[in-house]
């Protein structure tokens, strides 16, 4: 039961500015009911999607009290509290615990190259600093950094780490990390182009970046998985691939083009933060044939 709430869908929570570009709560208001109304499993709330390394200490506790109040006892919620300094991460870490999350995560420390011991200090510092559970976010392709089997197996060694979030390509380490842990972690799948593949090697459930766009489909794709339909599922997942190479072929980045997809879905969370790239004019008519493709994929797979 402590781990099947961790199970499933769980969007990866966009960063939600009013037009000068501040932390805007109602924005974030708007997101949280719009992903609760999807039925979806979770959120993990201050990762990547969140714009996280581009947000002050203050903002991302202010993030983090916006959700909680909105959704707490909704859904699932997980706090990502990694930061370029375990001081800033224990911070985030002791103000999420206060709020009432259910987990943590974090990525690695960045920028400088750290050994092992480094990286098992600052994840055991942060998991020390709170009662809650812990999973660790294994995202090698942005930190440099790579997560070992040995490694994870060292750190399961504390009872608060309940699993690993991974993010790297290969669906191999998803067996791998499975097969340390076994059935006493979960693990999550991290990219989105693969989270049929993930979830047959063994991922538990998902966290992703681009599931908010498209929630109904990762939701169909689940639940297709869960019912042994895998031809099916994997019809869908060609599908969401589509979208995802479209969602990344813009000028602005994917994230500005996903919240312009959000905002023609009446959910208006602004831009990015600098140096993260918004849309331009020559995006928004693309964005249409985007919204469309999201549109038909809908009506042909979870309109039944």
């Amino acid at each position: 039961m402590r781990l099947e709430k961790f199970h499933g869908i769980i969007p990866a929570f966009y960063a939600c500015y009013d037009d000068q570009g501040d932390i805007s709560e109602a924005r974030t208001n708007a997101l949280c009911d719009y992903l609760y109304e999807k039925k979806v499993n979770g959120v993990y709330v201050g990762g990547s999607s969140g714009e996280c390394i581009y947000q002050n200490l203050d903002e991302r506790k202010a993030v983090l009290s916006y959700v909680a109040n909105r959704l707490k006892g909704k859904m699932t919620l997980i706090a990502h509290v990694g930061a370029p300094s375990t001081r800033d991460s224990i911070a985030l870490a002791k103000h999420a615990a206060e709020l009432g999350y259910d987990a943590l995560s974090a990525i690695p420390p960045i920028y400088f190259k750290l050994p092992d011991s480094s990286v098992y200090k600052y994840w055991n510092e942060i998991i020390d600093a709170t009662p809650l559970d812990f999973i660790i976010y294994n995202i090698p392709q942005t930190t440099g950094y790579t997560l070992t089997p040995a490694l994870f197996e060292k750190l399961l060694a504390n009872p608060k780490v309940i699993g690993v979030k991974n993010s790297s390509m290969p669906t191999m380490d998803i067996e791998r990390f499975k097969r340390v842990g076994g059935d006493n972690v979960v693990v999550f799948n991290g990219p989105d182009e693969q989270y049929v593949a993930g979830r047959i090697m063994g991922a538990d459930g998902g966290i992703g970046g681009t599931y908010a766009a498209m929630p109904e489909l990762f939701l169909q794709a689940n639940e297709l998985f869960l019912q042994g339909k895998f031809e099916e599922a994997k019809r869908i997942q060609s599908c969401i691939n589509d979208i995802i190479i479209a969602l990344c072929s813009q000028n602005g980045s994917m994230y500005a083009v996903i919240k312009e997809v959000l905002n023609r879905r009446g959910v208006n969370i602004g831009s990015v933060r600098g140096p993260l790239e918004g849309i331009s004019n020559e995006d928004l008519g693309r964005i249409d044939n985007i919204v469309t493709m999201i549109d038909e994929a809908i009506q042909e797979f979870c309109k039944r």
